[in-house]
């Protein structure tokens, strides 16, 4: 099974932990990435993943979140244009802010099944071609 983690997703453990609802995403993320090194899942990284993080002005997040990239099964190393397209489309369809179309495009690119992602703006959407989801959501449906 392909999924796609957003960067919002990767950040998520560094996010304050007070809140209930952010510990148990965390947890499921981090339940996630584990799954992902014993080989469960296939991980799907992309250039609009690298973008983000190397402006991340946290060196040891953008280090920690960087090492993935290392892990993924597959890369979507630069854009193309179906990937514009896309992006393009979920833009005007769906309104979204451009690097969440182009995630969710790269996703769609490579065939992943699941995009993961704790933006509240992104699992209130239905995208045809892929199902968005929560990390928690994600473990209810899979495990």
């Amino acid at each position: 099974m392909k999924i796609y983690l957003d960067n919002c997703c990767y950040n998520r453990p560094f996010d304050d932990q007070t809140q209930i609802k952010i510990q148990l995403e965390t947890i499921a993320k981090l339940h996630i990435q584990h799954q992902i090194k014993i080989g469960v899942y296939n991980l799907v990284w992309s250039y609009v993943l690298d973008y983000e993080n190397k402006n991340n002005p946290y060196d040891d997040k953008k280090f920690q979140i960087e090492n993935w990239r290392y892990i993924a099964t597959e890369n979507i190393s630069e854009e193309n244009e179906e990937l514009i397209l896309t992006a393009e489309r979920l833009q005007a369809e769906k309104n979204f802010k451009a690097y969440d179309a182009l995630h969710i495009s790269c996703a769609i690119f490579a065939k992943c099944d699941y995009f993961i992602t704790v933006d509240k703006k992104l699992l209130n959407t239905t995208v045809e071609e892929i199902k968005i989801i929560s990390p928690i959501n994600f473990l209810q449906e899979v495990e």
